[in-house]
């Protein structure tokens, strides 16, 4: 593990207005519909890249990293099954969306991509990466949901009772409709941000008519709450033996990583990047101070330096700054 290497502010395009989401597809992969959202690159010389949102997020998330990235990164953005429009799952687990991510890079075929994985879609990129290292070139985790195990250190923590039940998923839908959209959406901002004051209206009157989708979706509680049980299912796992232990599975990376943790993160411990660097062999660690959990939100432009900062150590270019 080393610190990280920051591309220089000049690398990045100016600040501008806020660019509304990507433009979307639909595919279909496996049988089922996954939606899509592009930031196609804007030079001859943009390379692959995928972006994976986290529990409860959708392809919206990374709007502005790709955007910011599209000189380099020729982007592709995917909605989860269950999650954003793309159709449910049987199954939620890490192991099963690992399953659908690899079957779509499969699919797409654009050769090894720039993976960047936040939260849950942290932890499945590492499963990824891991696995099939032919589909990888570099790795970029943002709050990854790698396991702890303190409840306490994570704002899930009420709803880790309900998992115990056997329709757990009608409880929290109960709790959802007791909530208005607003609400629900002002709540959500505060989980993930560190500084709410950093959500631009327009961005905050794109997550409220997110969650207003969820509201007419009649999967959406079994497709959260399924995967908040496999979820705290891999934390389990990855302390006892056997190969699909997420701590193993880290340590059989071998691409070039870059961890980033928020440290007013209420969503993942914040000390699990630090964990996340050390367990991976070729790995750089940047965390940031006052940022909470959707750092790709909050502080686009740090994100997209330290991407970038990746990709020119990885070209051989001399760094800018490491910290």
């Amino acid at each position: 593990m080393k610190g990280a290497q920051l591309a220089a502010d000049e690398a990045l395009p100016p600040d501008g207005a806020v660019p509304p989401p990507w433009p979307a597809r639909k595919i279909q992969v496996g049988g089922a519909m996954l939606h899509v959202r592009d930031t196609p690159g804007t030079a001859p010389s943009a390379e692959p890249a995928v972006y994976v949102h986290g529990l409860g997020g959708s392809s919206q998330n990374w709007t502005d990293v790709a955007g910011l990235l599209a000189d380099r990164l020729d982007g592709q953005a995917v909605d989860l099954p269950g999650f954003g429009y793309s159709d449910p799952t049987r199954r939620y687990s890490v192991p099963a969306f690992a399953a659908g991510l690899i079957a779509y890079l499969e699919y797409a075929d654009r050769g090894p991509v720039h993976l960047v994985g936040n939260s849950l879609g942290g932890s499945i990129a590492v499963r990824v990466a891991a696995l099939r290292p032919d589909l990888v070139r570099t790795l970029s985790l943002i709050s990854p949901a790698m396991p702890f195990l303190n409840p306490r250190r994570t704002a899930q923590g009420p709803l880790l009772p309900l998992l115990a039940l056997p329709r757990a998923d009608l409880v929290y839908a109960w709790g959802l409709g007791r909530m208005t959209v607003e609400e629900v959406a002002d709540q959500v901002i505060r989980a993930c941000f560190g500084d709410t004051a950093k959500v631009s209206d327009q961005r905050r009157a794109e997550a409220t008519e997110e969650i207003r989708l969820r509201y007419t979706v009649e999967h959406y509680p079994k497709a959260y709450m399924g995967t908040l049980r496999g979820l705290v299912s891999s934390f389990l796992r990855a302390y006892l033996p056997g190969a699909n232990s997420q701590w193993r599975l880290a340590a059989r990376v071998t691409v070039p990583t870059l961890v980033i943790g928020g440290m007013r993160d209420t969503l993942v411990d914040s000390r699990v990047p630090a964990q996340v660097a050390r367990a991976i062999p070729d790995s750089r660690l940047l965390l940031l101070p006052g940022v909470g959990h959707v750092a790709q939100m909050e502080v686009p432009r740090l994100v997209a330096r330290g991407i970038l900062g990746l990709l020119d150590e990885v070209r051989g270019k001399a760094p800018t700054a490491t910290v």
